[in-house]
């Protein structure tokens, strides 16, 4: 058994990178397997906003500070 990466040889970095892949793929199961799926009602909807005929707005009682 090397205890320095740098010494390792190939079996050593392959063990190395397939523990690695499989802890990786073992978290993202468990975050995908834990997401909440039930269907109570809160999920997002988009709503259409159309835009209507153009509105002017004007105020006469502004006054200009110059």
């Amino acid at each position: 058994m090397n205890h320095s990466i740098y010494s390792a040889d190939r079996g050593t970095h392959l063990k190395i990178v397939v523990v690695a892949l499989v802890a990786g793929i073992a978290v993202a199961g468990l975050g995908i397997a834990a997401r909440v799926t039930t269907d109570d009602g809160y999920t997002q909807t988009a709503h259409v906003i159309k835009a209507g005929k153009p509105v002017v707005i004007t105020s006469s009682n502004a006054s200009t500070v110059r």
